[in-house]
């Protein structure tokens, strides 16, 4: 129960510093290698893969039982992943509809569609701010609000 709080040793921090630089220099190397698909807020499949990637780096820089070789192959195994999947889901159609989801309509000529917004989650709020921050003021005004696949709002004018 004697862990330090503050400051454990320089040794410690110097270790953070130097795998740190390596793992983030690397991960960069990787990313650029993998193209932008790997980094995009498409849908919620390619979201988890940032956060997985995140979560690893910072594993590696914290863990001192994770080896920054251990931590490159994780990073390296998530990217091919994800590499292969989106791959995948461009040439499979049953692919693409496992990984990414359907654009849903919530809002049709100013009518809500309450079996949309339940099914989504989505209140109606949600909707009017989407609205407003399209410079509109009134339902009336669009012709569709649809919930994207990324989880934003795109507002139709009429």
């Amino acid at each position: 129960m004697n862990e330090p709080i503050f400051f454990d040793s320089w040794a410690g921090l110097a270790r953070t510093v130097v795998v740190g630089i390596a793992a983030y220099g690397l991960l960069i190397a990787m990313l650029r290698a993998s193209g932008k698909r790997t980094l995009s807020k498409m849908n919620a499949f390619d979201f988890v893969v940032t956060v997985a990637l995140g979560s690893t780096l910072a594993t590696v820089l914290l863990n001192r039982s994770v080896p920054l070789a251990e931590g490159v192959a994780a990073l390296a195994l998530l990217i091919c992943l994800q590499y292969a999947i989106t791959w995948l889901a461009v040439r499979v159609p049953a692919v693409q509809a496992l990984v990414k989801s359907e654009p849903t309509l919530l809002l049709h000529d100013g009518c809500f569609l309450d079996q949309a917004l339940k099914r989504q989650r989505v209140t109606r709020d949600e909707v009017l701010a989407a609205l407003r921050q399209s410079g509109m003021d009134d339902p009336a005004g669009a012709r569709s609000v649809v919930l994207e696949t990324d989880g934003s709002l795109s507002v139709i004018p009429r």
